[in-house]
C-alpha cells in the first residue's frame, strides 16, 4: 500500500500502482466494452468502474465527513454520479477504446457540478492543481538532477533521515517563482540541487534554495522576491514549529493558519515576557483573520532579511514571529489606548503591511513590548557645570539603551582656558567631554541591536570651534579626537553673511556671553555686535579673531578630509519654528532633521518619527492626491499614540514629549517615484515634482494634526505658538527673510492648494501636535519596504550593499525593465555595469533619455540636490536629512554648494558624499560573485560614523 493525501490534505490509502484510483482524478475504471485507460505515463491499463466509486466516495468523505446521517446519502449519490462517468464512455465507444486518464477527471468534475455538488467540486478541481504540481516536480528537473536527488537523505530537525522530499521542494520553488516574470523555478532546483549531498541537513537544504536565487538577483531583479519567498519559508518552519501550529507548511496553507499563529504567537510572547500582557484583551480571531499571507509576497530579500536578522521577536536564537504578525504585533502595539483598539489596530496593519507607510525602527523593535521605547531621536542640552555635564552624558547612555538617537547641544560648556570661579583654575574646554561622550555611545549601543550614535553640535562663535571641527581626524593627540561620534556646525546667519562679505569673526567663551546661545535672527546680530565692541573696548578679555573665510574654509577642509562637522544653520532653525514662544533650537539631532527646542536640566526634545512611502501613491496620473490624504491621516494618528504609549527613561523627555507632542512625518523612495514617472532627478521637473509632493504632504499632515486636536485637544503649549498666529510653515518663509534680508536669500513661495481653508481650519480647531514634519535619512525601513531611501538619489544601479545583515546585491529594477522594453538587458548588460561601478554613462548602446533617468548621486549636480530640497524645506515645520553628493570635489565646489544651501533656505545638510580619483578593481567582472562589484570607488572621505557604510551611505541610526 502507498499513502496519499485527499483533497482536504489528510492522508489515505491506495493500493500500489493504482494511480487512477486516487481521488486527485487518476482514475482508472474499465467496464465491459473493453474501455482501457491511458495513465500519465503513457502505460494502458483495464478502466474499472469500481475506482471511480472508491475515489468519489473518498472525496465526498473528505469534505463533509463520515457521520451515520451523512453516509447514505453519500453512497446513493456516489452511485448515480459513478454511472452517469461511465455511461458517458459507454455511449463515446460503444465498441470499446482508450480514454486518457485527464478525460475521465474531466468528467468526474463535470458530473459533481451538474449534480450540484459544487463545495466536493471545488475541492476536487484545488486538489487536481496540487497533484498537478506535485506532477510537475521531477519534470522541472533536469534528468541528471533527477538522477542525484534520487539519493540524498536529508537528516531532519531531530536527528532523523528521510529521502529529500522532491515534490515539496519542487511547491515551494514554485510558490517563490509565482506571478514574477523571467525567472526560472527549473534554475532554481537544478542549481541548488547540485550543492546538495547524502546527509545534509534540513537547514543547508533551505539555505541551498535562497542562496542560489541571491546570485541570480544581478541578472534579474525578480530573483530577489524569489529568495525572499524561500527564506519566508524557513522562517515559516522555524515560527510555526516554535509555536506549535504546524510543520512544513507553504504559502498556500498560510490563509488558514496566519489567524491561529497570531494567537499562538501572543500567547507564547506573553509567557516569555517579551510581549506586553494587554495584547492578549485583543479580539485575536478578528485581527488574526485580518492578516494577509499575500502580502508575505511584497518582500525583496534584502527587506525580509533585514525584518529577519533584527526585528522579529525571537527567544533563545528562534525567531517566532512571521512577517504578517510582526505588522500587526506594532498595530496593537500602537493602538492600545485607541477607543476602539482592535478597528485601529486593523487600520494600522493594513497601512504598514501595505508599505504605504511605515513606523520608525524604535517603533518597530518595541511596539508592543514591555518597554515600547517608540522615539526615533533626543535633543540635549548641556549645561556648563560637571554635575550636569556628567548628567547629560548619563542621559545619553539610558536612551541610546533603549535604540534613541541622540543629538547634543554643547555650545553652553565654557571654552579652553575660560576662568572656572569655584576651583580658581581655568577650564579644559568642550573637547575633553566629547572624548567621553564618544567612549559613551560605543559602550551602550542601542540595546544591543545597533550601534550607538551620537552628534555634538556646536555653535560658530565658540573659542573651542576650531578644535572641535578636527575631533574626526586620524592625526594628533588620540585623547582629543572622537572617532566614532558625529558632529555638527551650528552656525548663525550672521557668519554666514561675514564669509560673503570676507569680514572678520569674533570667538567667545559662552561663560562670557551667555545670551548668545539663546539669541537669532536679528536680536542675535545686535547683541553679536556688542560684543564685539566689548573686545575692542577691553571690557572682554577671552576671544579670538579670525577672517570668516578662513574659518570657513577650515570647516570645509575638514568636512570633506573626515565627513564631520555637518553645516546646520541656527537661525533658519529657529526663525521658522512653530515654537519660538516657548523656547529655542539649540540643536538638530543625529540625522539632521529634527529641529526642536531644548533647555538644560528642564527638557530633552523627543521626535517620533515615520515615513510616507511616495512611490505607492503614485498612479497613471502622477500623485494620487486621494490615497495620499487617507495614508497622512492614519500615519498623523499613529505618530501621535507614540507619543502617550513610548517609555521614557528619562523623565525631562516626557515632560517635553507631552508639553509639545511633536512628531516627524517624512518620505522615502523619492527617486523611486521619479523612476515610475520616468523623470530624470537632475531635472525642473523633478524639481517640480519635490515641491508639489512635499506641498500635499504638508497640508494633509496639518491637516490630519488638526482634526486630531478636534478629537483629543490641542497640545498644551500650542497659545502662542505660529500656529496660533495663523503662521503656516510656508507662511515663516517671510520671517526668514525679513531677519537675514533679501539679498542674502532666494526662495520660491509658489503654492497650488488650498492654504487659506487650512489655516481657518487651524484657526478653529488648533494643532494636536507642535511639530509634524521631519524627512529623516530611512535607510533600514527603506530596504524593508524595498525603495530607495528617503529623498536620496540612486547610488549606483548595481553595487553590493553592506550592513548589519550582511552583504546583498542591489540592482536597479526601473533600469532593467527600461532595458528589457527595449531589448538592451543582457549578460553583456550586466558585466558592464558592474565594470562602469553601476553607471550607465560610459554604455554606448544605452539611449540618451535612459541615460538621464539613471544619473547616479555623483552623476547628477548637487544644484539638483539643493534646489529640490529648497522646495521641500519651504513646506516642513523641522528639517530633512540632505546628503550631498559631489564628484571631483574641490574647495571651491564645495564653497559654492555650501553658500548656495544657505542661502537656499535650508535649514541643515547631512553627510558630504565626495567620490575619489581612484579607479574600481576589475578583477572580479566576470565571477558572477555576489561582491563583484569593487568598493574601492566608495564615496568618501572615510572614516564614516559607526552608524553608517561606506559602500553604500545608508545611515541606519534614525530609521
Amino acid at each position: 500500500m502507498q499513502t496519499e493525501t485527499n483533497p482536504t490534505g489528510t492522508t489515505q490509502n491506495v493500493p500500489a500502482g493504482t494511480e487512477q484510483a486516487s481521488v486527485s482524478g487518476n482514475i482508472a475504471a474499465t467496464a465491459p466494452g473493453h474501455l482501457r485507460v491511458i495513465k500519465r505515463n503513457g502505460t494502458v491499463v483495464p478502466f474499472e468502474e469500481s475506482k471511480i466509486s472508491v475515489a468519489i466516495t473518498k472525496a465526498f468523505l473528505a469534505v463533509e465527513g463520515g457521520t451515520a446521517a451523512a453516509s447514505s446519502r453519500i453512497h446513493e449519490t456516489v452511485a448515480k454520479l459513478t454511472e452517469q462517468v461511465t455511461a458517458t464512455f459507454k455511449r463515446r465507444m460503444p465498441s470499446g477504446g482508450t480514454v486518457h486518464i485527464e478525460d475521465i477527471q474531466d468528467q468526474v468534475e463535470l458530473a459533481l457540478m451538474r449534480a450540484g455538488e459544487h463545495k466536493i467540486a471545488r475541492d476536487y478541481v484545488i486538489y487536481r492543481e496540487e497533484q498537478s504540481r506535485k506532477r510537475a516536480a521531477k519534470q522541472a528537473l533536469s534528468p541528471a538532477t533527477q538522477e542525484a536527488a534520487n539519493g540524498i537523505n536529508v537528516i531532519q530537525a531531530d536527528g532523523s533521515r528521510a529521502p529529500l522530499d522532491i515534490e515539496r521542494l519542487h511547491t515551494i520553488v514554485s510558490e517563490a517563482c509565482d506571478g514574477l516574470t523571467d525567472v526560472s523555478e527549473t534554475r532554481i532546483l537544478d542549481e541548488a540541487l547540485k550543492n546538495l549531498y547524502d546527509g545534509v541537513t534540513a537547514e543547508e537544504l533551505s539555505t541551498s534554495l535562497v542562496i542560489t536565487a541571491r546570485t541570480l538577483i544581478e541578472q534579474e531583479p525578480n530573483y530577489s522576491y524569489a529568495a525572499a519567498r524561500l527564506l519566508c519559508d524557513n522562517l515559516r518552519s522555524e515560527a510555526l514549529n516554535f509555536l506549535g501550529v504546524a510543520e512544513n507548511a507553504t504559502q498556500a496553507d498560510m490563509g488558514s493558519l496566519y489567524t491561529e499563529a497570531l494567537a499562538a504567537y501572543i500567547e507564547k510572547g506573553v509567557a516569555l515576557e517579551l510581549l506586553a500582557p494587554e495584547l492578549a484583551d485583543y479580539d485575536l480571531a478578528e485581527l488574526g483573520a485580518a492578516l494577509d499571507p499575500a502580502r508575505d509576497l511584497q518582500f525583496t530579500y534584502l527587506g525580509l532579511q533585514t525584518l529577519y536578522d533584527r526585528y522579529f521577536i525571537h527567544s533563545d536564537e528562534v525567531r517566532f514571529e512571521l512577517p504578517q504578525v510582526f505588522f500587526m504585533r506594532v498595530a496593537m502595539g500602537l493602538a492600545a489606548r485607541e477607543d476602539n483598539p482592535n478597528a485601529r489596530a486593523i487600520e494600522f496593519y493594513r497601512q504598514l503591511s501595505s508599505f504605504d507607510y511605515m513606523s520608525s525602527t524604535p517603533t518597530l523593535f518595541n511596539a508592543g513590548t514591555l518597554r515600547p521605547q517608540l522615539s526615533s531621536c533626543y535633543l540635549t542640552t548641556v549645561p556648563d557645570d560637571l554635575s550636569g555635564i556628567y548628567g547629560a552624558i548619563h542621559d545619553n547612555a539610558m536612551l541610546s539603551k533603549f535604540a534613541g538617537g541622540l543629538g547634543n547641544d554643547w555650545t553652553p560648556v565654557r571654552a579652553l582656558g575660560a576662568y572656572i570661579k569655584g576651583t580658581n583654575g581655568k577650564s579644559q574646554g568642550v573637547v575633553p567631554f566629547l572624548k567621553v561622550v564618544n567612549d559613551t555611545a560605543v559602550a551602550v549601543n542601542q540595546g544591543g541591536k545597533r550601534k550607538g550614535a551620537v552628534c555634538a553640535y556646536l555653535e560658530s562663535w565658540h573659542m573651542d570651534i576650531e578644535e572641535f571641527v578636527e575631533l574626526r581626524k586620524n592625526t594628533g593627540d588620540d585623547r582629543r579626537r572622537t572617532h566614532d561620534m558625529n558632529t555638527a556646525n551650528w552656525i548663525p546667519d550672521l557668519f554666514m553673511k561675514r564669509v560673503f562679505d570676507d569680514g572678520e569673526w569674533t570667538l567667545f567663551s559662552p561663560n562670557d556671553v551667555p545670551d548668545l546661545h539663546d539669541l537669532y535672527g536679528k536680536e542675535f546680530q545686535e547683541r553679536y555686535e556688542h560684543y564685539e565692541a566689548q573686545t575692542r573696548s577691553g571690557e572682554l578679555k577671552l576671544f579670538k579673531r579670525v577672517q570668516a573665510a578662513n574659518l570657513w574654509r577650515k570647516m570645509l577642509g575638514m568636512l570633506f578630509e573626515t565627513g564631520h562637522p555637518w553645516m546646520t544653520f541656527k537661525d533658519p532653525c529657529n526663525l521658522r519654528s512653530p515654537q519660538q514662544h516657548a523656547g529655542v533650537v539649540h540643536s538638530s539631532n543625529l540625522c539632521t532633521e529634527i529641529t526642536l527646542n531644548t533647555k538644560s536640566n528642564e527638557e530633552i526634545a523627543v521626535c517620533n518619527l515615520g515615513s510616507i512611502n511616495l512611490p505607492q501613491h503614485i498612479g497613471e496620473n502622477g500623485l494620487d492626491l486621494d490615497k495620499l490624504r487617507n495614508t497622512v491621516r492614519t500615519a498623523v494618528r499613529m505618530l501621535d499614540n507614540v507619543i502617550d504609549i513610548n517609555y521614557y527613561s528619562v523623565g525631562t523627555a516626557e515632560q517635553s514629549n507631552m508639553r509639545h507632542r511633536p512628531v516627524g512625518l517624512g518620505l522615502m523612495g523619492f527617486q523611486d517615484a521619479l523612476y515610475k514617472q520616468h523623470l530624470a532627478y537632475g531635472s525642473e521637473q523633478a524639481v517640480e515634482f519635490a515641491d508639489r509632493s512635499m506641498e500635499a504632504i504638508s497640508y494633509y499632515a496639518i491637516e490630519a494634526s488638526s482634526e486630531l486636536a478636534a478629537e483629543r485637544g490641542r497640545y498644551s503649549s500650542y497659545e502662542g505658538s505660529l500656529w496660533s498666529q495663523g503662521i503656516l510653515p510656508i507662511d515663516s518663509l517671510d520671517i526668514l527673510e525679513e531677519h537675514r534680508g533679501s539679498e542674502y536669500i532666494q526662495l520660491n513661495k509658489e503654492q497650488t492648494l488650498d492654504w487659506p481653508a487650512l489655516r481657518e481650519l487651524v484657526a478653529q480647531r488648533g494643532m494636536r501636535n507642535s511639530n509634524v514634519m521631519a524627512i529623516a535619512p530611512t535607510a533600514t525601513i527603506a530596504n524593508i519596504t524595498g525603495v530607495s531611501q528617503s529623498i536620496e538619489p540612486t547610488y549606483q544601479n548595481l553595487y553590493v550593499k553592506s550592513n548589519l545583515s550582511g552583504e546583498f546585491t542591489v540592482v536597479n529594477p526601473y533600469l532593467v525593465n527600461d532595458l528589457k522594453e527595449r531589448g538592451l538587458w543582457d549578460g553583456v548588460m550586466v558585466n558592464d555595469l558592474k565594470y562602469y561601478d553601476g553607471s550607465v554613462q560610459a554604455i554606448d548602446r544605452i539611449p540618451a533619455d535612459l541615460k538621464a533617468i539613471y544619473a547616479t548621486a555623483f552623476e547628477v549636480e548637487p544644484r539638483w540636490l539643493v534646489d529640490a530640497a529648497s522646495r521641500r524645506q519651504k513646506w516642513i515645520d523641522q528639517a530633512q536629512s540632505l546628503n550631498l553628493y559631489i564628484n571631483n570635489a574641490s574647495g571651491k565646489k564645495l564653497d559654492i554648494t555650501y553658500r548656495m544651501a544657505w542661502y537656499s533656505g535650508l535649514k541643515t545638510t547631512y553627510y558630504l558624499r565626495s567620490l575619489a580619483a581612484t579607479g574600481t578593481e576589475k578583477s572580479t567582472i566576470d565571477t558572477g560573485a555576489l561582491n563583484a562589484v569593487s568598493n574601492n570607488s566608495e564615496p568618501q572621505p572615510a572614516p564614516v560614523p559607526q552608524a553608517c557604510s561606506l559602500d553604500d551611505p545608508d545611515c541606519e541610526a534614525c530609521q
